[in-house]
């Protein structure tokens, strides 16, 4: 808010004044679009949850009005007199004359079809009979065995209402019906003395039952649950998002028992109208899904269009009013303008045609400012003067770096001449060393240059002995340029030499080494030389670590002190040099610094 309020001060008075006006007229109408746009989206899904209430009524209606065709054409089956005879008869194992089959066909079965297909909402009407001897009267009587070609058959199956099976009692049936699906009310036919002598299947098409469901669309679609929690839905609707929608539905409203429940619904980006209706009749629950999404789409469409059309409105209305606000502020630009020219050192300058108001007012005070400065800077100018005549100064004592540089060139290049390398060699490197030694940086240097002014540094060493001493480096490249103080590894490097090497005075190798250890990296100096005892490392770590005060002198500690001192000034106090020695064999150097995935710190 701080920021918001130092960038306004700091405009210009228009620019001022086109902002505040202009969020006296956006704010507005930004709200009131708000308004209007939240308006027309709350509307639309009322009106969505209002047909969709709608809908679920009369699919209720029309599901209450199958459900009681079905249950009168059982009941009227049921309380037929003749077929009930001749089912008990067949269930005693009475023998039927030919004649009395014919008239049992004529009457009775041709009364019962009649009145099947007078009801154009049923499918069939079917009695299954547990008799392998019985003479088949299509299409209302069938033997038993049939019905196990129904995919609801097992030898176990419960009576009451089946859904979504299709009509396998003959191979031809597929064709006639169309794969269309079947549901049905199985009653057991009971006779008092005799028990079960039939079951009879009242069937009609599912499309029929629900034709809600089965004249969906992409946007508009249900879907209806069994008491066995299975799904119902019409040909390409059931995806697998649609099946994870419907049981998530049914989960919510899993404690909603009789009442239809209409509400609006989000998921996955899509926005939609759910009906919930219970059927109690059936067992099972009936779903419909209203996707708006692409009517809301639409809404937020003219939404854009009208914020691009307030955008370019605001756009016109900011550049009318800037123009009135410089028109009203045109003597104050004209004296911001003086005063500007003023800074650049234009002091002759005059203000004319001030004016009577304030800005006139302004511009007199300005012109009688602008006379007194005019006197004092000619004041100081002439005190300036006098000063500038007195600051000489010698430089020509002072020694340029790179005068010793071009020296040592001058003489490695009369080496060469000589063909004397070694020397020319022993040259660069000096050279080298010089130029790292006397060369300024703001910050700290990479392992990688470190490691070379190293290198330099024992090859003018090696030039001392009669012996070699030699460096094995194996530090991985993201160690490499990691940055530490500068000259804090060669200190190291000549501590080992002049303490653990120069004493033996033999062929031998310096080991440097580079470990990543999470989140720091260890460099690791190891030599081959004298070594040291428990006593001594301790004694060392004491100096190091500021315990025991140290002087100048050989030996002390006085080197690796600094070294310890600037990582930890650096870096921090987890961070610093480790000692690991046996006497007789190594002295061991570990350098532990934060490690840096990019490489600087």
């Amino acid at each position: 808010m701080k920021r918001i309020k130092n960038w306004f001060q700091g405009l210009k008075l228009n620019n001022k004044f086109t902002i505040i006006c202009l969020i006296f007229v956006t704010i507005p109408m930004i709200v009131l679009a708000g308004w209007m746009f939240w308006n027309i989206e709350d509307n639309l899904i009322n009106e969505k949850l209002s047909a969709m209430k709608f809908k679920l009524d009369m699919a209720y209606a029309q599901v209450i009005k199958n459900v009681d065709t079905i249950n009168m054409s059982t009941q009227f089956f049921l309380s037929d007199q003749g077929l009930k005879d001749f089912l008990s008869a067949e269930k005693r194992g009475d023998n039927y004359t030919t004649e009395a089959l014919l008239d049992f066909y004529n009457r009775d079965v041709a009364s019962l079809e009649r009145m099947v297909n007078n009801n154009t909402y049923l499918y069939q009407i079917r009695v299954y009979v547990d008799s392998d001897g019985m003479q088949e009267m299509m299409p209302i009587l069938y033997r038993r065995e049939r019905m196990q070609r129904l995919s609801f058959w097992r030898e176990d199956f419960s009576y009451g209402w089946k859904y979504g099976y299709k009509d396998n009692l003959f191979s031809s049936y597929g064709q006639l019906t169309g794969e269309r699906e079947i549901l049905s009310l199985l009653t057991s036919m009971e006779d008092y003395g005799l028990g079960e002598i039939g079951v009879l299947e009242v069937a009609m098409y599912m499309d029929t039952m629900f034709p809600v469901i089965y004249e969906s669309s992409e946007t508009l679609w249900g879907s209806f649950a069994d008491g066995d929690g299975n799904l119902h839905f019409a040909q390409g609707i059931d995806t697998e998002f649609n099946q994870k929608l419907i049981r998530t539905i049914l989960k919510d409203n899993q404690n909603i028992k009789d009442d239809m429940h209409v509400y609006f619904y989000k998921t996955q980006g899509r926005q939609l109208v759910i009906g919930y209706q219970p059927l109690r009749e059936l067992n099972g629950i009936l779903v419909y899904v209203d996707d708006i999404e692409s009517d809301l789409t639409k809404i937020r469409n003219q939404r854009y269009v009208f914020v691009l059309c307030g955008i370019l409105v605001i756009v016109l209305l900011a550049v009318l009013v800037n123009k009135v606000a410089k028109g009203m502020l045109k003597q104050f630009y004209s004296i911001l303008r003086s005063i500007r020219k003023v800074q650049k050192g234009d002091l002759d300058l005059v203000i004319e045609n001030c004016g009577s108001n304030e800005m006139g007012e302004l511009g007199d005070q300005i012109n009688k400012m602008l006379y007194n400065i005019k006197q004092l800077t000619t004041d100081n100018l002439n005190h300036e003067l006098l000063v500038k005549n007195t600051e000489i100064r010698a430089l020509q004592n002072q020694i340029n770096a790179h005068f010793i540089y071009n020296v040592l060139e001058s003489i490695k290049m009369m080496a060469e001449i000589k063909e004397d390398y070694d020397i020319s060699d022993a040259i660069t490197s000096l050279g080298k060393l010089l130029r790292y030694s006397m060369k300024w940086v703001p910050g700290n240097v990479t392992v990688e240059e470190e490691l070379e002014y190293i290198r330099n540094y024992l090859s003018l060493i090696n030039l001392r002995f009669d012996y070699e001493i030699y460096l094995s480096v194996n530090i991985p490249q993201v160690i490499l340029k990691q940055r530490i103080p500068k000259m804090s590894l060669q200190p190291i490097v000549e501590n080992a030499i002049y303490h653990g090497i120069e004493q033996m005075a033999e062929d031998t190798n310096i080991y440097m080494k580079g470990i990543e250890d999470k989140e720091d990296c260890i460099i690791e100096i190891t030599d081959a030389g004298r070594g040291m005892s428990e006593e001594e490392v301790e004694n060392l770590y004491k100096r190091i670590s500021g315990e025991v005060e140290v002087s100048g002198g050989a030996g002390n500690g006085i080197g690796l002190k600094n070294v310890q001192d600037r990582i930890k000034i650096n870096f921090g106090e987890k961070y610093g040099i480790e000692i690991a020695s046996k006497l007789g064999c190594y002295t061991k150097i570990m350098v532990r610094i934060p490690m840096n995935k990019e490489g600087s710190i």
